[in-house]
């Protein structure tokens, strides 16, 4: 089925992008991200946090520099 939608500009300069970058047509990538939508896997579970993140045997007198912060919130 033949469809018409008004994407922003911006998303599609980035969608093009994307399609360039796997060498695949702009339309498998739009298809793809429907059929993820329809199957729920944009959904990811929500991870509490346990507090607090960084441990210490004297809490609130913790002193850090912002590159031992940097190492101990790193995502990796």
């Amino acid at each position: 089925m033949r469809t018409t939608m008004d994407i922003p500009d911006e998303t599609y300069r980035d969608l093009r992008i994307k399609a360039a970058r796997e060498g695949k047509p702009m339309r498998q990538i739009v298809l793809r991200g429907i059929q993820r939508e329809l199957e729920g896997a944009e959904e990811t579970p929500v991870r509490k946090l346990q507090l607090p993140l960084i441990r210490s045997s004297r809490p609130g007198t913790l002193e850090l520099t912002n590159e031992q912060i940097d190492e101990l919130t790193a995502f990796s």
